[in-house]
This record gives C-alpha cells, sequence and structure tokens, in this order.
C-alpha cells in the first residue's frame, strides 16, 4: 500500500490483526484514551446505553428455549428446546403473516429508502438560506409526532366525511372507506412512513453533502457541467458510501417494520394483508402472556435480519470494496 492511498477492508484488517498480535493496538487505545479523555467522557453515556439496553437483554434470549414463568425466573423454568419455534412454523396464518412482513418491508426498502436521498439532493440545491432552513424544519416536524397521532390524523383523512372523500366528491365519484378497505392497506403504510420520516432522514445526507470539497464543483463548472451533472457526477458518486451504509443499516430492520406504525392503522378488515410478526407477536404473546413464544418470534427476526445484512455486505464489498466490515 503506497502513501497516501486509502487502505481497503482486508488490509485494515491485516494491519489490526498485526497490531492485536504486537500488543500496539492497546497501547495505542489507552495513550489516545488518556490524551482525548473528554471525547471519550462524551462517547461514554452512548456506550452504557448500548451496553444495558441493547447487550444485556441478550442473556434474556435464552428464555425462547424455556415455558419461561415470571414466578420461576429463569433458573427454575423448565426447559423445551425448539418447541416454541415449531409452534410459530406450524401456526395456520404463519405464511400469511410471513408474507405481509417481506412484502411490506421490500415495499418500505424499496419506496421508502430512496426518498430521503433525492430530498437532500434537491435542498442542497436550494441556493437561498431562511428558504432551505424553512424547506428542513417542514420536512422535520411530522418525525416528533407518535404513531397514534398520525394514525388519528390518517383515519380522520379517510373518514367517509374527511377531506379524501369531500374531494373525490366534487368529482363524482362514491365516498371510499380506505382505512376498512384491504386494497389501500400497504399504500397508506408507505406513504405515511415516507411523510413521517422521510424529512429526518435527509440529516446524514446533508451533512455528508456539506463535508464535500467546493473546489471539485468548481472544477466541474470550469469543464461546463450544468447543475444536473454537478449533482449526478459530483454529490451523488461521493454520496454513495453514505447511502450504502445507511442501506444497510435498514436492511437490518427489514422484519422490524415499526410495531405501533402498523397498529394504529390496522382494522380488522384489513388483517388479511397488514398482519405483520410484530402484530401477530402482540395478540398471542404478549397479551397472552406467552413470553417464551414472543421471544422465539423476536429471535426468528433477528436471524433473518441477521442473514440479510451479511448478504448484502458480501455484495456491497465485491461491488465497491466497502461495507460494514
Amino acid at each position: 500500500m503506497t502513501q497516501g492511498q486509502t487502505p481497503t477492508v482486508g488490509q485494515l484488517k491485516q494491519i489490526i490483526r498485526k497490531r492485536l498480535r504486537s500488543g500496539r493496538l492497546v497501547a495505542g487505545l489507552l495513550h489516545n484514551m488518556r490524551k482525548y479523555w473528554p471525547l471519550y467522557a462524551m462517547a461514554l453515556p452512548g456506550i452504557a446505553f448500548l451496553v444495558i439496553f441493547k447487550y444485556v437483554p441478550l442473556l434474556g434470549s435464552v428464555i425462547a428455549l424455556q415455558d419461561y414463568s415470571v414466578f420461576r425466573g429463569l433458573q427454575d423454568s423448565p426447559w423445551v428446546g425448539f418447541k416454541h419455534f415449531e409452534t410459530l412454523f406450524r401456526y395456520p396464518d404463519f405464511q400469511r403473516v410471513l408474507v405481509n412482513t417481506l412484502l411490506l418491508g421490500a415495499l418500505k426498502t424499496i419506496l421508502a429508502f430512496p426518498i430521503p436521498v433525492m430530498l437532500a439532493l434537491m435542498i442542497n440545491e436550494v441556493r437561498h438560506a431562511l428558504v432551505k432552513k424553512g424547506i428542513q424544519t417542514a420536512l422535520y416536524i411530522p418525525h416528533f409526532l407518535s404513531w397514534v397521532i398520525v394514525g388519528g390524523i390518517v383515519f380522520d383523512v379517510f373518514a367517509i366525511s374527511g377531506l379524501f372523500n369531500i374531494v373525490i366528491g366534487w368529482f363524482g365519484y362514491d365516498p371510499v372507506l380506505v382505512m376498512q378497505d384491504s386494497r389501500f392497506f400497504r399504500a397508506v403504510y408507505v406513504i405515511t412512513g415516507i411523510w413521517r420520516d422521510a424529512g429526518w432522514g435527509t440529516i446524514v445526507y446533508m451533512a455528508a453533502i456539506s463535508a464535500i470539497d467546493p473546489q471539485l464543483y468548481e472544477s466541474a463548472m470550469m469543464d461546463g457541467a450544468s447543475k444536473w451533472k454537478q449533482m449526478l457526477y459530483v454529490t451523488l458518486p461521493l454520496l454513495m458510501p453514505t447511502i450504502l451504509i445507511l442501506f444497510l443499516l435498514d436492511i437490518g430492520n427489514f422484519m422490524e417494520l415499526g410495531f405501533d406504525h402498523v397498529f394504529n392503522l390496522l382494522t380488522p378488515m384489513t388483517y388479511s394483508v397488514g398482519d405483520i410478526l410484530d402484530t401477530y407477536v402482540f395478540r398471542t404473546g404478549i397479551q397472552q402472556a406467552q413470553y417464551s413464544f414472543a421471544t422465539a418470534v423476536g429471535l426468528f427476526q433477528s436471524v433473518i435480519g441477521f442473514i440479510l445484512v451479511h448478504t448484502f455486505n458480501r455484495m456491497s464489498r465485491k461491488i465497491s470494496d466497502g461495507g460494514l466490515w
């Protein structure tokens, strides 16, 4: 590797292995911690949050292999092996629930993921600072509304006397019960997700765009590149590593569609297309205190997410020599 050249993932792994063997990595880490201790102190609450709320609860995953009872605890609850996984796979509606989860996950990834990227690219082209900040603020605000409020707004808009039916009535159409019609549920799910979270998703992309060297744009302008070509051949390629990382992180949550999002839009008439693993677990696991079964379903979702992340990470490394690891 020549001086000034960016190392690949494989080269970085070799460097880390060599330093681990020589002990230089640990010594360097301790030196950095002493030198930059204020930065490590700032990171400490985040690290504590991850350990307490993400890693420690993993120990409780063993109850998926038990008939867990809150009165007996982890030690005295009987071990049943893969009984709860078998119950899940033999559930008569398991195929329908799994297909709904996969379809909604695919729609969310394909249709909703690119929207923040496009919004960030468009916002970046707004030159008036006040207008730019106003657009960003207007796009951020929906993210701070809970799904309970968003669900209430959606039901009011699509009610018989709601705005949607009033507008289509002007054109001579009969009222439509959108939220009680299974044909519209998936479209409503995707649209509400985009409306609430797309603006918030632009924050990372806007930060990445702001780090691009302005001299690249000046060079492109000298070569006669229009604004469109500057965006296409300068901004987008330099934004691609950030897009790739966020895509891999999003794929990890492919099976986790957001319980509150789906639950607050569901009605008994839309269960056939909207009932997903999270809502199924809530009804059959949480409400009936079947904690072992609910944990088994959660582990199943996590395994699928891990497989997807690992697969797409390997693909990204072959395509662009980058990835999460």
